[in-house]
Order: structure tokens, then sequence, then C-alpha cells
């Protein structure tokens, strides 16, 4: 099985423009993720995929692979779908069976966790296969910004909320976290090839567009994605005061 991992890279973050190329202890994020991608020994190459020249000639500086995909991309998932597209026009014979979908915003994320989402795929009624820990506070549980995520018996992910899922009735708030089991959805994605240029094609879902999570379309649609869990999270860095954060604990 071929593995390919893509790390979506913008310029244009509301948030953080310039984002990928901000650097962490002298080495800039981009790079730092695109080195962390080469010690997962899943991966059979590793390309970053960007809407601007400058992340693009920064990359091939450090000896990356880059491919060039549009500005009008609204997810990963579909900038990863082109760039797909790039590396099957560039070698034909080049075919990959799964592509993983790397956040370009975790420098330090930990090619352990790479590998597990590639696992799934050894189970061959998988389509997608992401992530999940344990939540161990209230804080994180009643956090919106925090997605949650419950999996049946077979691993497969039943639902995605904002919302604490599963609800306990009869039992106060408070007590949740002691008397039952919640899981904390993180963003790393995988997928078929076949699966990827699927859903790149399915239009937003009702259910996606209630809690603004695009991975609820599609479950709406009948993708079975796999939930591994991990006890691992990545540092996500969505602002400037993120890194100012991460610098000053690092360093």
């Amino acid at each position: 099985m071929k593995i390919a991992g893509i790390i979506p890279a913008r310029y244009a973050s509301t948030r953080f423009p310039g984002k990928p190329l901000a650097l962490i202890g002298g080495i800039s994020m981009i790079r730092r993720v695109y080195e962390q991608c080469l010690k997962a020994d899943s991966l059979n190459v590793v390309v970053v995929a960007t809407d601007d020249i400058r992340i693009a000639d920064h990359v091939r500086e450090f000896n990356g692979n880059v491919v060039m995909t549009s500005k009008d991309h609204h997810s990963g998932t579909d900038r990863c779908n082109e760039a797909l597209r790039h590396l099957l026009i560039h070698d034909p014979d080049q075919y990959f069976d799964v592509v993983v979908n790397i956040q370009g915003d975790e420098p330090f994320i930990d090619p352990s966790q790479i590998n597990a989402v590639a696992d799934c795929f050894k189970d061959p009624e998988v389509d997608i296969a992401t992530l999940a820990r344990p939540i161990d506070s209230d804080e994180e549980l009643f956090n919106p910004n925090a997605v949650k995520v419950v999996r049946g018996n077979k691993k497969q992910a039943l639902y995605f909320s904002r919302s604490p899922i599963p609800y306990i009735r009869n039992v106060n708030q408070e007590e949740w976290i002691s008397r039952g089991s919640f899981l904390k959805h993180l963003g790393l994605y995988a997928y078929r090839s076949e699966v990827l240029a699927d859903i790149a094609m399915l239009p937003a879902g009702i259910l996606e567009n209630y809690e603004s999570l695009e991975q609820l379309r599609w479950l709406e649609n009948g993708y079975r994605i796999s939930v591994e869990i991990t006890d691992k999270e990545g540092v996500s860095i969505d602002t400037p005061e993120d890194l100012a954060k991460l610098i000053n604990i690092i360093w």
C-alpha cells in the first residue's frame, strides 16, 4: 500500500497571515511539520500543497516537495484532492492508495500518530480514518471549540459534535467526567484516494451546516470513518499569541 502525506498550507489565514512561514527557534513552522512527517515510516512521499508562491519557494529552498493549488478551496480536504491530482499528472504511473492530510500548524506532530491513521487502512472496509483522545476535564468537555466524537464497537465514528456527547441522562453534568467516557476529535485525517476524490465533490450537508464540521458531510453520505484512540495531542498554532506561548514554553 502506497501512502502520500499531504500538508495543506495557505498564506492568507484570517487570524495569522503568513503562519506557515512563522519561525520557531529559527525554523519555519511548515518546515518543522514537513520534517516530522519524514519520520513517519508509513509515508512514501511528503508534499506541501499551497496557494502562495512565497510558501512554495520556501519549501523548495529546503528541498521539500511542493505543488501549487487553487486559492479557492474551502478546506484542507479539497486542497489535498487537488494536490493528489497534480502528483498523478506529473507521474501517471505513481498511484497512492491512501492520502494522509496533515495539519500545517502542528509543528511538533508525533510521527506515530501519522502511522496510526495509516494503519487503519489494513481494514478494507475503512474509507476514512482519524484520531481521538480521552477527555479528562469539564472545561474541555463543555468547550464548543473542542469537537467530540462517539464511536461504535468496530471503531467507526457514529457522530461528531461541538456539544458534549454522549448525553448522560439523570446524572448531574458536574459528574459526567467521572461517570462517563468522552473522546475529543483530533484533526488528522486519512482517506482512500478514490474516497478523497468522491468526498471533494459532495455538497455541504445539513448536519455539517448545523455544526460547521465537514466530517459530518461524510457520515451523512455513508462513508465509514475509523477512529483510533491516542494519548497524544500536538500543539496547534492558530494565532500569533499561540506561537508566543509555545516559544516561551520551549525556550
